[in-house]
């Protein structure tokens, strides 16, 4: 028979998890009807979002207040301890939820003040329909303290943010084409990057339960190595050179990979020119830059050329952007000498800033 003091303490924890999950409720639902009022271009729903995300704020007051009363007054040990800590990083996750619809609801009243624009909602319901039920997900694995629930949600971020960035490239392209006012793109750019930030979210609640399950904090995706990307027009010749330089330097350190704005094929003669090298580039295959899993996870981003900067309208979180552009040897016409030439030139540039940047990077981290 539980003891009086075990008997209190389930209690206490009951009533944090009964507004844990009203919490979580409350966000879904603001989301959803935020989505709501952007399809069906309802002013009303934006309103009611907004008016009432203090509720939301109401609640994440009481969750802290009733954690910090569980610490003080039951002096919780092991799992009970570790269910409190990870409470407290939850609430704020949730609250932040809840900014998101608010934000999402404000731009949908910024969208409707202009006049109709044409842009493709199923998109948005797509991506929210990913995310939403991610973040619901991660509240249930939290609440069942459900370890491996946690981890299969953590793997659909990867989608989520493919999803944003080929999103985000097709809205820039309807602005580029005049099909929508700059004000238009960047409230509908905003919602979409409020939407995947749903999905972050979802994840830091997941690496939560995954600590309070466990005892041990879950790396983010990518946090054991320094990544670099390096991106040109094709993903042919010069980005897949770059990646294929940087990985003969062997630095488990180290993650690099190569993308393009609109792959294609890889040079034959680039094939040959990095055999010549002995780099093996043939099995290599072209990829777009939305198909980079973890984007986000990214340190570095590594321009080659100015076209390159069409597949990133905005800027990634805590991405260090590099302006490498060097002539694409592939595009060189001319005798095979001065094609040949034309490599070198490219291989040695990519060959030391590759090295400088390396150097710089052990640098920094022996220094932090």
């Amino acid at each position: 028979m539980a003891t009086h003091l075990e008997q209190s303490r389930q209690r206490d924890v009951e009533r944090i998890r009964a507004k844990v999950t009203e919490m979580a409720t409350r966000g879904e639902t603001a989301l959803r009807l935020c989505l709501k009022a952007l399809v069906e271009r309802n002013r009303q729903h934006a309103y009611t979002v907004i008016l009432r995300d203090q509720y939301i704020d109401e609640l994440e007051k009481e969750v802290d207040r009733l954690c910090l009363e569980f610490l003080v007054r039951q002096q919780p040990v092991a799992g009970l301890l570790r269910f409190a800590y990870a409470t407290i990083k939850l609430d704020l996750e949730l609250e932040r939820v809840g900014d998101y619809a608010e934000s999402i609801a404000r731009q949908t009243l910024k969208l409707l003040s202009l006049e109709t624009v044409k842009f493709p909602v199923e998109r948005f319901e797509e991506l929210a329909n990913l995310s939403i039920p991610m973040l619901h997900d991660a509240v249930q694995a939290f609440l069942a303290q459900d370890a491996e629930l946690a981890r299969k949600t953590i793997a659909t971020e990867e989608a989520v943010d493919m999803l944003k960035s080929k999103l985000n490239k097709d809205l820039v392209a309807l602005f580029r084409e005049q099909k929508m006012p700059f004000e238009a793109l960047n409230a509908l750019m905003m919602i979409n990057r409020r939407l995947e930030r749903v999905s972050d979210q979802a994840r830091n609640i997941c690496m939560e339960t995954l600590y309070m399950c466990t005892g041990e904090y879950a790396k983010h995706p990518g946090s054991e190595v320094f990544r670099v990307l390096f991106v040109d027009q094709h993903n042919a010749c010069r980005s897949q050179m770059a990646e294929a330089v940087a990985n003969s330097f062997n630095l488990s350190q180290f993650a690099f990979a190569s993308a393009g704005v609109e792959p294609r094929p890889i040079e034959q003669m680039t094939v040959s020119f990095m055999k010549d090298k002995g780099f093996d580039v043939a099995r290599m295959v072209a990829k777009a830059v939305t198909q980079v899993p973890n984007l986000d996870h990214y340190n570095v981003i590594v321009v080659l050329d100015p076209e390159a900067r069409r597949a990133f309208p905005t800027r990634p979180r805590k991405v260090v952007f590099l302006d490498w552009y060097v002539k694409d040897p592939s595009q060189v016409s001319g005798t095979h000498a001065e094609m040949i030439a034309a490599y070198e030139t490219t291989f040695n540039f990519l060959h030391e800033h590759i090295k400088d940047l390396v150097e710089a990077i052990f640098g920094e981290t022996n220094n932090r």
